[in-house]
């Protein structure tokens, strides 16, 4: 008798079909303000569930939960250099897909800065070259902490003039209150006098004060955060220290206790009132709301305007006059933002985005508007 076709043959195995998900769900499940949240985000249309992992992301955890509920491949991208090597975590974080029927993002429902490249990963193919030499800048020729800078700063990029989740605008409630939106729910929170004296325009108007004071803010927060272990506070603690050192061991014998203060608040006081305007007039002129989980190139455009190109323009801002090519690719070296900037303007024109750029001066004047 002959053998039954197929009998003694074994059976493919068949993988079973991803969990299919839907935007609503998602949604819901992550339930924002819900403290017992799920903690989902979408990357390449795979849902991933990175409760566990966020504790032990390199990043820190703070810019994976301002990506909950909402798709992150385009921050993905952005941000991580070598894309084999962090897609080798997603296995154990999928949970499934997104439904065919959904679209891949959910739809809108109505020398300083050779540090900042560094940070930026933008200087060597190896991102530990850029991690220790950012230190060595940032912690022994500035005197700052590094790791303070990566962690708020990727968080700015991720969602910049977003409330609660940019911590370059999050100076209120002990300073001000930036933009008209944020105004006028800082003032429904405070007492009744204060609101006498204070109401919602008067709010608005102290927007214009450069938002510096977020950064002494953040740094005493960032030892709580996950991703800012101990050893790594202690390392930049160290790193400061020597900056500190070399300061007293050149200027101590020059000059006397008094100047040597005054010489050193002077030069910061320099410093940061250029490094403030700087940096802040692409963003505080721009819209600064709540996050409304738009896609990765609306939420930049939104928040960022760039500068008039010139000789001058370019060393003065550090190439950050191409603030907008500088939030979509952050990785990039920043002397290749002009060769990517008339590609940014004609995707802009097609799809009928505002891709704002003005002179120098008019965005130092719009700071203060």
């Amino acid at each position: 008798m002959g053998q039954e076709p197929g009998l003694g043959e074994p059976k493919p195995v068949s993988n079973p079909s991803p969990r299919l998900f839907t935007w609503d769900e998602i949604w819901f499940r992550t339930a924002q303000g819900d403290p017992h949240r799920e903690k989902w985000l979408v990357i390449d249309r795979k849902v991933c569930d990175v409760s566990q992992f966020i504790r032990r992301h390199p990043g820190g955890s703070r810019i994976i939960n301002s990506h909950i509920g909402q798709d992150a491949t385009d921050a993905f991208v952005a941000f991580h250099m070598d894309k084999r090597l962090v897609r080798k975590f997603f296995n154990s974080l999928l949970i499934g897909e997104l439904a065919p029927d959904q679209p891949s993002s959910e739809p809108s429902k109505n020398a300083s800065w050779l540090q900042h490249d560094l940070g930026h990963l933008s200087v060597f193919k190896k991102s530990e070259w850029n991690h220790f030499l950012h230190k060595f800048v940032m912690c022994h020729l500035i005197g700052a902490s590094a790791k303070w800078w990566t962690l708020l700063h990727s968080q700015h990029h991720a969602k910049p003039n977003c409330f609660s989740k940019d911590p370059d605008i999050d100076v209120h409630p002990f300073l001000f209150a930036l933009g008209k939106k944020l105004a006028v729910e800082v003032s429904k929170s405070v007492s009744v006098e204060i609101n006498n004296l204070y109401n919602g325009e008067d709010y608005a108007c102290l927007h214009r004060i450069p938002a510096v004071v977020s950064w002494c803010q953040e740094a005493a927060r960032c030892p709580s955060y996950k991703g800012f272990s101990l050893s790594s506070l202690w390392q930049d603690l160290a790193w400061m220290l020597t900056f500190y050192i070399r300061f007293l061991l050149i200027y101590g014998s020059l000059l006397e206790v008094k100047s040597l203060l005054a010489f050193y608040l002077l030069f910061r006081m320099m410093e940061s009132t250029w490094f403030v305007w700087v940096s802040q007039m692409n963003h505080i002129p721009m819209d600064i709301d709540y996050d409304n989980n738009l896609d990765w190139v609306s939420t930049q455009l939104h928040a960022t305007c760039n500068v008039n190109q010139s000789l001058f323009n370019d060393w003065f801002t550090g190439h950050l006059n191409f603030q907008i090519e500088h939030h979509l690719f952050p990785t990039m070296p920043r002397h290749n933002y002009w060769k990517v900037a008339p590609l940014v303007k004609s995707l802009c024109a097609k799809h009928g985005l505002k891709y704002q750029c003005k002179p120098l001066l008019t965005a130092f004047a719009d700071i203060l508007q």
